[in-house]
């Protein structure tokens, strides 16, 4: 049958979020106005002023679980065919990657990175989306991606105009943002450390397809050397 990860036992979780998850609806019901954030940082800080003998009691509860856990994960790796092995790990590696690109984006706009030109058409979209007929977002915007393509030239133009404009304001705030970034020691962010990197992994690929090829070649030519005699 088919397992997931969902099926996986779950890591037991930390002697702090264990108390912060049997305290949370306590300071909540003290404090009704405080944002979660600031919640948070609340309770961090009586955690913080905790004595050791109490917290010692979430880290023996933690123990506890951490064994249970173990003995379970042994048991549940243990009925996986190699197949299914093969698959939950394929499935990890899809969902870290997912989670660094998330991270690398979030990372991005932390820093300011100038968000990429518009198109005319995306341009055509903002000024009329809100106006347009349609049940959901998606039938709106196939309603203004027919609009569009029954505009004339001219009646384009002045969002093709708008987008140039837009790409010359993107390419000055990448300059500005990409020396920004060498100042502060992330030129692996800027364009041209981007261009390196693919070109040095292109040719690396290259290399090793023409390794191979001349093995397989040295390989036949042995093959035919040993036929021959």
């Amino acid at each position: 049958r088919g397992i997931s990860s969902d099926e996986r036992p779950k890591r037991p979780l930390t002697a702090y979020f264990r108390f912060l998850k049997e305290n949370h609806s306590a300071f909540r019901q003290k404090n009704p106005e405080m944002s979660n954030v600031d919640l948070v940082k609340k309770i961090a800080g009586a955690w913080k002023e905790l004595p050791a003998s109490q917290k010692q009691v979430y880290e023996e509860a933690r123990k506890v679980d951490l064994q249970r856990y173990e003995e379970q994960l042994a048991a549940y790796k243990a009925q996986l065919t190699p197949a299914q092995a093969a698959a939950l790990k394929e499935e990890k590696r899809k969902r870290l990657a997912k989670r660094r690109s998330f991270r690398a984006k979030r990372e991005l706009t932390v820093l300011g990175k100038p968000k990429r030109p518009r198109s005319g058409f995306n341009i055509f979209v903002s000024e009329n989306f809100q106006e347009s007929e349609g049940v959901s977002p998606a039938a709106k915007l196939k309603k203004l991606f027919d609009a569009w393509q029954k505009l004339s030239s001219s009646q384009k133009q002045p969002y093709l105009q708008l987008a140039e404009d837009d790409k010359v304001r993107y390419k000055n705030e990448m300059k500005s943002w990409e020396a920004k970034m060498v100042e502060l020691g992330r030129e692996d962010l800027t364009r041209a450390r981007k261009q390196r990197s693919k070109k040095k992994s292109a040719e690396t690929a290259k290399k090793g397809e023409t390794a191979k090829a001349s093995s397989h070649k040295n390989k036949a030519k042995l093959q035919l050397k040993k036929s021959e005699e």
